[in-house]
């Protein structure tokens, strides 16, 4: 009985000697409504819908028929351009990356950069005429790009408003061709540019009000902003306008100043005029009303944790980002705190892992997780396969050592020379997430 307990005990031992530091999840966009909202029903007047969003926080600061379904025109390719942004991030697509143009992509109308059919250009050049000239074919060649078809690109739209919790939202086609089941609504169109501007290149595209498209040609191509105010209004650097008969004039426009972004989107506008002038009141509003107060900088250290089987002792654990909320430069401040709670480490860990979570509250409610670091999972499918496999053939190279020692020594002998090859494997275990740690402290 004795050598059995000892023979299971050695391997579970084994076993269970392999772990890994798992994730802690991210709702880091504050969903509260401010209060203030009621106060500014001057804002777009004319417009049938609006929104405006501070971007650092996801914070609504103005709202107008947010949830209705309206035809959006071209700002539906603000999502033909964040799917561009994650097949760049996930490898598929890469900048210098030469795209041929369809006859289907060519034959669009509309707004348009003229390409031809059998054209070839670069992802690069693609994206600056979505975003400066707003054209359809570079949308749709894009589109054929990464889906095959465009009808395959149009349900991975459909599946990343799914994925982004769009309610009002549905595409039909890459480049907002009028249909009666093509549709968003203001609030839909504020959650896509608050995931888009997360990508400083599209914001340079956006934010430039000309460039040329086959420079050195004789088939040279002017592109002009369709967004007049980011020549007009300081700090515009996006983001969309779109025009139909059906949809009339609307537009996606952010800004930045000073530390504080805003997300502001109007619909059914009757003229570009009233489109821009209504937004520009807006923005007007959100940086005259509003400053960003930072709770917690990326760099603030929240405690210096020990590391069990680390290379140090204790490592700096501090916040994945700044932690900012939105207050009124005028009148009651937020009460809002913040409880960090930070998880027991051990080693292997790296910069960017997530090893805890910080709660903010404003007056005793929840309002925004945020995770110290996100995590970088350390072990992949095939290395936890192979960890498993690994520690059955430990054991059983263990159990053999054993019954050798037994067999020609004795069991006092064999016990101790199992006993050895245990030492040996939780020294060569250690060393190894000692070589592998790095301490958690600065933004990964």
């Amino acid at each position: 009985m004795k050598k059995i307990i000892i023979l299971l005990f050695t391997f579970m031992y084994c076993f269970f000697s392999f772990s890994y530091v798992a994730a802690l999840t991210n709702n880091k966009r504050d969903n509260s409504i401010d209060e203030n909202a009621k106060l500014t029903n001057g804002l777009a007047a004319k417009a049938k819908s609006a929104i405006m969003m501070e971007a650092s926080t996801g914070k609504i600061i103005f709202k107008k028929n947010e949830n209705e379904r309206l035809p959006m025109a071209s700002m539906t390719k603000m999502m033909t351009l964040l799917l561009i942004m994650d097949n760049i991030d996930s490898g598929n697509l890469k900048w210098n990356d030469k795209i041929k143009t369809s006859e289907h992509a060519a034959s669009m109308g509309g707004s348009q950069i003229f390409l031809e059919s059998g054209e070839e250009m670069t992802v690069e050049e693609l994206v600056k005429g979505i975003c400066i000239g707003s054209g359809n074919d570079a949308a749709v060649a894009m589109a054929e790009a990464i889906g095959g078809t465009e009808e395959e690109f149009v349900k991975m739209m459909n599946n990343k408003a799914h994925e982004l919790g769009l309610k009002n939202t549905n595409f039909v086609n890459a480049c907002g061709l009028d249909d009666s089941n093509h549709y968003s609504s203001a609030k839909d169109m504020a959650l896509i540019a608050y995931e888009l501007v997360k990508y400083d290149k599209i914001l340079e595209y956006t934010g430039t009000y000309e460039d040329y498209l086959r420079k050195n040609s004789d088939k040279s191509f002017w592109l002009v902003n369709t967004n007049k105010l980011v020549r007009y209004y300081s700090g515009v650097d996006g983001l969309k306008t779109g025009y139909t008969k059906s949809a009339g004039y609307c537009i996606t426009t952010t800004a930045k100043k000073n530390n504080m972004r805003l997300i502001t989107v109007v619909m059914g506008e009757e003229t570009s005029a009233i489109r821009n002038s209504e937004t520009t009141q807006m923005l007007d509003y959100g940086f005259n009303s509003y400053k960003i107060d930072t709770i917690l900088s990326h760099d603030t250290v929240l405690d210096n944790k020990e590391v069990l089987m680390g290379n140090d002792m204790k490592v700096k654990v501090v916040p994945k980002e700044d932690i900012n909320i939105l207050n009124t430069r005028i009148g009651t401040k937020r009460n809002v705190k913040y409880k960090v709670k930070v998880d027991s480490i051990k080693a292997p860990v790296k910069v960017g892992d997530v090893v805890g979570n910080i709660e903010v509250i404003e007056d005793g409610k929840n309002i925004m997780n945020v995770p110290p670091h996100k995590n970088r999972k350390f072990f992949t499918p095939f290395m936890t396969t192979f960890l498993g496999v690994s520690a059955v053939i430990e054991c059983f190279l263990i159990f053999v050592v054993y019954m050798i020692g037994y067999k020609h020594y004795g069991f006092e002998v064999a016990q101790s020379m199992a006993f050895l090859c245990l030492i040996v494997q939780e020294m060569v275990f250690a060393y190894n997430c000692r070589n592998l740690h790095d301490p958690i402290i600065k933004h990964g």
